[in-house]
């Protein structure tokens, strides 16, 4: 019987990955299938991983109805068996309310990748959505990681390197790249980045470029007070034990 299953995880943990993975083994096996994508950091009509892979899709719109899709392609006389829905966080709750339709009437499997929650910690609309409706959701077993080593599991979102916890909720970027936002104030345009950090350097709003300037300053780091490890000299390398310094 087809499914609807989430596969949810923060930012860097092999999402987009598992995607185009999942569409070769199923294409192998001699299945048709449908890539959809919306946002991806390769630009519109593409599902790209940090590894290098990348692949053609269809861009998801606020218009774009899954019933209508798959539907017209097999009046066509296409095979579709199943779809590979990547960055869903992005879609709407009616369109999530499409994808698990395809999958109770005309049996299609779907399966679905996105960040579960915002910068915020706020659900996305498309997420909360597929967690309710999902048959299953999987969270990722590949741990994208805090600066401290820490397993990562929050997208936290930076402003001239300052974590900011204001604004849209949609702002495209990445780990990896950063992106150039409007800003009120005249000849200058703030630099929006992305990091993944564990619960309690989120909760304390302690990046990694505001853990080498507080390195950097001599400042006694919050981490080392509770016992949470501090790798290496100003960065990366050797640990340390609480009341040491930076």
């Amino acid at each position: 019987m087809a499914e609807l299953i989430f596969f949810s995880g923060t930012m860097d943990c092999g999402k987009s990955t598992l995607a185009l993975q999942m569409d070769y083994n199923h294409r192998a096996r001699g299945r048709g299938g449908v890539r959809f994508s919306r946002n991806d950091r390769a630009g519109e009509s593409r599902i790209s991983s940090r590894l290098g892979l990348e692949t053609d899709a269809v861009e998801v719109l606020d218009s774009t109805d899954f019933w209508e899709e798959v539907m017209i392609r097999r009046t066509q006389g296409q095979r579709v068996d199943y779809l590979i829905c990547d960055e869903a966080q992005f879609y709407t709750p009616e369109q999530v309310e499409q994808l698990a339709k395809v999958v109770d009437e005309i049996d299609v499997d779907v399966f679905a990748f996105g960040i579960t929650a915002d910068f915020r910690t706020r659900l996305f609309p498309g997420s909360q959505r597929l967690i309710e409706l999902a048959d299953r959701v999987q969270v990722l077993q590949v741990e994208a990681l805090c600066w401290c080593g820490r397993r990562a599991t929050h997208n936290a979102r930076t402003v001239d390197g300052v974590m900011v916890t204001e604004g849209a909720q949609v702002v495209v970027g990445d780990v990896d790249m950063v992106v150039e936002a409007a800003a009120p104030e005249a000849g200058h345009v703030p630099v929006v980045g992305y990091e993944t950090l564990c619960r309690r350097h989120f909760m304390r709003r302690v990046t990694a470029h505001g853990a080498s300037l507080m390195a950097q300053q001599d400042q006694l780091l919050p981490f080392e007070v509770d016992a949470c490890l501090w790798h290496g000299s100003g960065g990366p390398g050797e640990s340390r034990g609480p009341g040491s310094r930076a």
